[in-house]
């Protein structure tokens, strides 16, 4: 209910809508289509599980028949043939029951476990939507931070220019000062339009994690995040996040039902009983012949009644080696699903151990900008004052200027860098 609140007023006011982290993983989770997908295949299985239940009820079946006879038949009186027109109605119930079939039994337990390995992959396809939507929405943030520090750097070097063309006309400047400044515009332009497009395509590339198709949303940092700390030290941290991984519980759940679907081969090899029961009655006319009596429909209807009830007994001999062969690929199948397990334990492995030292040297990197950075704040301050006084040129102090805007826009990315690393190792960590 708060999912479809949220997405209603998201299409009401699409212009004014602006998502934290937390909303656009959220709305992923919920609604991209490898999402979906995932929910309709948990569905799909569902119905599998009772078509296999429903294969242990009896299939009933009713049959009524209409047809007439023209030419030679029995006359059903003296029991003689003779050139006869008749009319005849047959009225047929059949039940028909597997008493005991083993594959119906096994066929059951692989519905359930296809069903256990679909709930696993879609929360796989969260997880993997999760982690895409994570680092595109941190990407987005750096190129949009980077543009914002090119803007500032824009505004205050024309501003330097108008300031020291006065200062110029009354001879506190050098031009050459001037020159020098706007030597740098050209190319601090150049790399505004450049961020520019990044900042464009990281947000197109954003919406796509997101599965939206318009460009009617904005994206904002919480103020409040707040840098966790990881105990890595934990000798099963690796092994824990892995075997809680949906991935990696997936391709388990895989192996398994591929097992069973040999146990499914192998009952062919097992007999199988069957009962049938059946009831009918029929009626007969005969047409054009006023000689010969009629005996009316309730009457017929009762006196032809008939019931009957049998039982059968299936034993495979020779198939043709087909069950041999067939149970071989399936065997087969088996092991080919376990170097997946491999596959995918080598990769989770290598994506936790990564995500594990990116976190750490992002915080480290953090800790010493932070460190630092008063250091450059106190710097910069004393640069300003030194130019307003005359005791620096304006060349070195834009120089000056650009370092601290990009030891603020080094530190926000550091800070971004840890919050992501953060967020990635919450997704590993999640349990279903």
């Amino acid at each position: 209910m708060k999912n479809f609140i949220f997405i209603f007023f998201v299409g009401l006011f699409p212009a004014q809508q602006t998502w934290n982290l937390q909303q656009c993983l959220e709305y992923a989770s919920a609604n991209h289509p490898l999402v979906k997908q995932a929910t309709v295949n948990i569905k799909r299985n569902d119905r599998q599980i009772a078509a296999s239940k429903g294969m242990l009820l009896p299939s009933v079946d009713a049959a009524m028949n209409h047809s007439y006879s023209f030419g030679s038949s029995i006359n059903q009186s003296n029991n003689q043939r003779e050139a006869l027109n008749t009319q005849y109605d047959q009225f047929i119930v059949q039940a028909n029951v597997e008493l005991f079939n083993w594959r119906n039994y096994v066929t059951i337990s692989l519905s359930k476990l296809n069903k256990e390995t679909s709930t696993y992959k879609l929360k796989q396809a969260q997880n993997e939507v999760k982690l895409n939507v994570i680092q595109t929405f941190f990407a987005y943030h750096n190129s949009k931070s980077w543009l914002e520090v090119l803007e500032t750097q824009i505004s205050g070097i024309e501003e330097q220019i108008k300031r020291t063309e006065k200062e110029a006309e009354i001879g506190s400047r050098s031009k050459s000062d001037i020159y020098d400044i706007k030597a740098n515009l050209g190319t601090l332009q150049e790399q505004w339009v450049t961020a520019k497009n990044q900042r464009d395509l990281a947000k197109i590339n954003l919406l796509n994690a997101l599965a939206i198709t318009q460009d009617s949303l904005d994206f904002v940092m919480n103020n409040e995040e707040i840098l966790s700390q990881e105990d890595f030290n934990t000798p099963d941290f690796t092994k824990r996040l892995l075997e809680n991984n949906p991935a990696y519980q997936a391709i388990i759940a895989d192996i398994k039902a591929q097992e069973k679907n040999v146990d499914v081969i192998r009952s062919a090899y097992l007999p199988s009983l069957t009962g049938s029961y059946s009831w009918s009655s029929f009626y007969n006319k005969y047409l054009g012949k006023n000689d010969i009596s009629t005996t009316g429909f309730s009457d017929q209807f009762t006196q032809n009644k008939n019931q009957s009830l049998s039982f059968g007994l299936n034993i495979p001999v020779f198939n043709k080696l087909q069950i041999k062969n067939n149970t071989e690929i399936a065997k087969l199948n088996v092991i080919n699903f376990s170097y997946d397990k491999e596959l995918i334990v080598n990769n989770l492995t290598q994506s936790i151990t990564s995500i594990k030292a990116q976190f750490l040297n992002a915080q480290e990197k953090y800790g010493i900008l932070e460190s630092n950075f008063e250091n450059q704040r106190l710097s910069f301050q004393k640069s300003e004052e030194k130019y307003k006084e005359g005791l620096m040129d304006a060349y070195t102090f834009f120089v000056v200027r650009n370092n601290w805007l990009q030891a603020n826009y080094n530190l926000i990315s550091s800070k971004n860098d840890v919050i992501q690393q953060t967020e990635l190792l919450k997704v590993l960590k999640s349990e279903l």
